[in-house]
């Protein structure tokens, strides 16, 4: 799903470059879910826009879903995320003018679905109530939870996540988290999920840590 190699990527200009990412590394399968920590500032909201595309790496080879990025145009990119790449911003980035089951129907379509389960995973995620609201209608959870059946609606093949729980409150995260996990498996979809709840990493297969610009397999021990 992903392989990269020694990415990086710097903001400010050639006068005085601050470098956020220094030969990042990882790669992704699918029906895997792997998470990145890492303290705030460190790049990892930076990571997942070269893996979407909205960004480019400076250095560094980038292959996502089979294809080389250097070889992908602006609206290759665009049919990647509107078809097969799923993201998850941490505000929900849902439609304002379009409830939120139009919102998941509009996601699906884009993918190119006639049909979509929109329904049934609103049920899961217990927001069915909410069919009918726009998004500033919905609180924080609720938007967050919209946004995870946006996403699967459109039957992706991966999901850049950040914060996906971010908006939810313990209990609330404490009943959609197993569906998220099981939604992964059962779709065979490969999940990249940048987060700071422990308890969202340790059900991952595999958790790094962001550092220092470089993604390195997480050491609890190191960490404690």
């Amino acid at each position: 799903m992903i392989r990269a190699r020694n990415l990086s990527r710097s903001y400010g200009g050639a006068n005085a470059p601050v470098r956020v990412l220094r030969g990042a590394s990882l790669e992704l399968y699918a029906g895997e879910a792997v998470a990145v920590i890492g303290p705030s500032g460190s790049g990892k909201s930076t990571l997942l826009n070269l893996l979407n595309g909205l960004m480019a790496p400076d250095e560094g080879e980038l292959e996502i879903l089979g294809r080389a990025s250097s070889q992908l145009t602006d609206n290759d990119w665009a049919q990647l995320r509107r078809r097969h790449i799923a993201t998850l911003f941490q505000d929900g980035n849902l439609i304002p003018t379009l409830m939120v089951a139009r919102n998941i129907a509009f996601r699906a379509g884009l993918a190119g679905l006639a049909e979509h389960d929109g329904a049934a995973l609103m049920e899961r995620l217990d927001i069915a109530a909410t069919a009918g609201r726009y998004p500033d209608q919905l609180s924080g959870g609720q938007r967050q939870r919209a946004a995870l059946a946006c996403a699967f609606a459109m039957q992706p093949k991966l999901i850049l996540a950040d914060e996906p729980t971010g908006s939810l409150d313990y209990a609330t995260t404490q009943r959609v988290t197993p569906l998220f996990f099981d939604a992964i498996r059962e779709r065979d979809v490969g999940a990249l999920i940048v987060t700071h709840n422990p308890e969202l990493a340790e059900r991952c297969d595999r958790i790094l840590e962001l550092r220092e610009g470089a993604l390195r397999p997480w050491d609890s021990a190191l960490s404690s």
